[in-house]
């Protein structure tokens, strides 16, 4: 039965695996404009999660509406910053890490990714700023779209 089993199902690799982690990560965002979730890696060990969400303890956008400015919602703090800060609260070193995202960093959060330390960014879809390839190059970091 168990070689049947295993016949029948595909083990995922480790960068399938932890997008997959990922995304149910992502489903934790309070920000109904998007879900996204990070996660942050390093010697096959999850050491930090994120997801878009509210200031703690502040109402979430799914409660009380967007703070949206030239089209973006600027109350929800972005997932990867959130992985960033959590790592940091409970004093986690993720440098040379890797972190997954179900969606590429803006700007913003690419420039935390890199101060960080994190040498590999996995992400799903491209979101927004193709800045990011040319400066990850610069500062040696590898991307990779999943």
């Amino acid at each position: 039965m168990r070689k049947k089993l295993s016949q029948k199902l595909k083990r995922a690799g480790w960068d399938e695996y932890f997008m997959n982690i990922a995304k149910v990560v992502a489903s934790r965002s309070t920000c109904e404009r998007k879900f996204v979730g990070a996660v942050i890696v390093r010697d096959k060990t999850i050491l930090s999660t994120g997801y878009n969400g509210s200031i703690r303890k502040l109402a979430h956008c799914s409660q009380v509406g967007h703070l949206m400015e030239n089209g973006h919602c600027v109350a929800t703090i972005h997932a990867e910053a959130n992985a960033i800060i959590q790592a940091a609260k409970n004093g986690v070193c993720i440098d040379g890490g890797t972190i997954y995202m179900t969606a590429s960093p803006c700007w913003s959060c690419f420039k935390l990714i890199a101060n960080a330390g994190i040498k590999r960014v996995c992400f799903g879809e491209f979101y927004r700023d193709a800045r990011i390839f040319k400066f990850a190059k610069k500062a040696r970091m590898t991307l990779v779209k999943l």
